[in-house]
């Protein structure tokens, strides 16, 4: 029997400013997209722990939601975990093959806010 309970909740992470750069980000994105990126990130909340090819521990506190776009595109969503929610951080399409220090940063450092904010 199949478990059909979210084991996570996602949650878009919020700026002090209130906005939401995730879910501007996956607006960004073309419908196609959105439908592809959002199953990936349904699939880690159901299925938790999801380890490859869906998702994967990147360092200590921090994931990655992976997703297979458009055009041969190739399009993350870091995430950590609070109290069963699934705090989604930065979204990003990659251009290398491993994922970049910078993207990884903005992740620690909304990761840290959230730490912080409770």
């Amino acid at each position: 029997m199949i478990d059909k309970t979210k084991k996570l909740f996602a949650y878009f992470y919020k700026l002090d400013s209130g906005k939401e750069p995730v879910r501007e980000w996956l607006l960004s994105q073309d419908r196609d997209d959105r439908r592809i990126i959002g199953k990936d990130i349904q699939k880690v909340e159901f299925g938790w722990p999801l380890g490859m090819p869906c998702s994967r521990k990147l360092e200590r506190g921090l994931y990655e939601v992976r997703s297979n776009i458009s055009n041969g595109r190739i399009a993350r969503v870091l995430f950590c975990i609070q109290n069963n929610r699934m705090i989604l951080l930065h979204g990003f399409v990659k251009k290398t093959q491993a994922t970049p220090d910078r993207e990884k940063d903005i992740g620690r450092k909304r990761m840290k806010g959230t730490k912080e904010n409770g």
